[in-house]
């Protein structure tokens, strides 16, 4: 397992993106416990990217605003997917579930696209 990297930290911070954006699905739904319990976990994940954060060499800190707004531009994208999708479907059950969804699918797109660099970078 490797130690710290940019890669790494803008993923955690993608998965405290999505943790918080189910929130409001259990605000509404009325799932305290879950809500409790995801409160819970978002500060545990906060603690473990600043202490990421604290870990990373110089080098990996100059590269965390490109892959921050990587992060951003495949969550954004994520969103636009999910709409699509269900506007398609036309399933959508309110915009909490498409927050959740979208930020999952961009989450997703987020780490695929770094999976793929890093395959692409080591075949070189």
């Amino acid at each position: 397992m490797g130690g710290p990297s940019a890669e790494r930290l803008t993923a955690l911070l993608g998965l405290l993106v999505v943790m918080l954006a189910t929130l409001p699905r259990y605000l509404d739904g009325g799932h305290e416990t879950r809500l409790s319990l995801m409160l819970m976990a978002s500060a545990v994940v906060t603690v473990v990217v600043l202490l990421h954060w604290r870990l990373l060499d110089a080098a990996a800190r100059q590269r965390v605003p490109g892959l921050l707004r990587r992060l951003g531009f495949c969550l954004l994208a994520g969103l636009a997917v999910m709409a699509a999708w269900y506007a398609l479907a036309s399933t959508l059950t309110g915009w909490q579930v498409l927050l959740s969804h979208g930020t999952t699918a961009g989450l997703l797109m987020h780490v695929l696209s770094l999976w793929w660099r890093q395959e692409r970078s080591e075949l070189r």
